[in-house]
């Protein structure tokens, strides 16, 4: 009966010991998981700082091309004004000119006789083409008006008339007073009569 009990006991742990054994892989398992967990745990943390500072570069070089592209832009907005502001320099200058201009030309419209005056209208032209050959030599220009078409861009109509024979419509007859264009701007329009 001694034998059969410890037979039974020798049986019942071989029963035993599959179960057991699986038992035990679960068991080491589980402490494989905690010991990757754990792992996992004091990976994760150098991980995220990566991953952070990752983020963080992708932010600031977005920052810097954007910085990089506005200054590209700002320059290239001064860079342009500059030009305009080079471009019409001197514009409120030769707008105060151009009154004394039209009065020298007044000046030589006048006819004279005696040789002191032909003299002094002599020096008023001269004086006068000096002044309209500085002016063309910074770009400022007669705008053509006897005889040409109406452009209300360079042209003031302060008078209209009917069309004579010979005439088209629309055509500018008299020039009151010049104008003046610097470069493509227009500084005076012309004041003019048209023919209508």
């Amino acid at each position: 009966m001694a034998e059969n009990k410890e037979d039974l006991q020798a049986d019942v742990k071989q029963e035993e010991t599959p179960a057991q054994d699986e038992q035990a892989t679960e068991v080491e398992a589980q402490e494989s998981e905690a010991t990757e967990t754990q792992t996992e745990a004091e990976i994760d943390p150098k991980e995220q700082e990566i991953a952070d500072l990752k983020q963080a570069l992708e932010e600031m070089t977005d920052k810097y091309y954007r910085a990089e592209a506005e200054m590209a832009n700002m320059t290239k907005r001064m860079k342009k004004e500059q030009e305009q502001i080079l471009k019409y320099q001197g514009q409120d200058l030769i707008k105060e000119i151009l009154p004394s201009l039209d009065n020298l030309n007044r000046a030589l419209e006048i006819e004279v006789d005696d040789e002191a005056s032909v003299q002094l209208k002599k020096g008023v032209e001269m004086v006068a083409s000096g002044v309209e050959n500085a002016l063309k030599n910074h770009h400022v220009e007669k705008i053509a008006s006897l005889g040409e078409k109406f452009d209300p861009t360079k042209h003031q109509a302060v008078q209209s008339v009917p069309v004579e024979d010979g005439q088209e419509a629309d055509t500018i007859v008299q020039v009151f007073q010049d104008g003046y264009m610097l470069k493509d701007r227009v500084l005076r329009p012309a004041m003019v009569v048209v023919a209508q």
